[in-house]
């Protein structure tokens, strides 16, 4: 089975809220951008916590635009074998290192895990001093209704800057 390497980090020096997914399904490799499914609740639900109509900018202007908000985006897992897009799938993974983030993003105040697989590794970004929130999953696999999913994910916006100090809608 071959190895795949995951996407680079969304990160700038002033981020205060890390995202943490599993690791990258195919669409997203195939992409090389984050949540690329079009089932995937991750940017619609970003949009309702940040007020910006994500899903229909760029891609770029998108990451622009987490940033701005104070957001970064990473996976857990930032290598592995697995055929497909299933977590269940992964094997032989190479876990994030906390002191990489830690140095692109000092002022990182929690790590929230984009799911149960992601969460494996809360234990060890909380050994390294963060604060952690488990999330429930954005995946089009993860069946729980949207209203569900944003009424979880709403408890990262405490940890948010006031306004964002960047690009908005273009």
């Amino acid at each position: 089975m071959r190895r795949r390497r995951g996407l680079p980090p969304v990160l700038a020096a002033d981020t205060r809220v890390l995202i943490l997914g599993s690791f990258p399904g195919e669409a997203s490799l195939a992409a090389r951008q984050y949540y690329a499914h079009p089932r995937n609740h991750f940017w619609p639900l970003l949009a309702a916590i940040v007020g910006e109509p994500l899903p229909g900018m760029p891609y770029e202007r998108r990451l622009a635009c987490l940033k701005a908000h104070g957001i970064g985006v990473w996976d857990a897992i930032v290598a592995c074998e697995r055929p497909g897009s299933l977590d269940a799938a992964i094997r032989a993974a190479t876990r994030a290192e906390t002191a990489r983030v830690h140095r692109a993003a000092p002022k990182v105040a929690i790590v929230c895990f984009n799911g149960r697989t992601a969460a494996r590794a809360a234990p060890v970004w909380r050994e390294a001093g963060y604060a952690t929130l488990v999330l429930p999953s954005t995946s089009p696999a993860y069946t729980r209704p949207f209203a569900e999913k944003l009424a979880a994910w709403r408890a990262l916006a405490d940890h948010l800057p006031a306004r964002p100090r960047g690009p908005g809608p273009a």
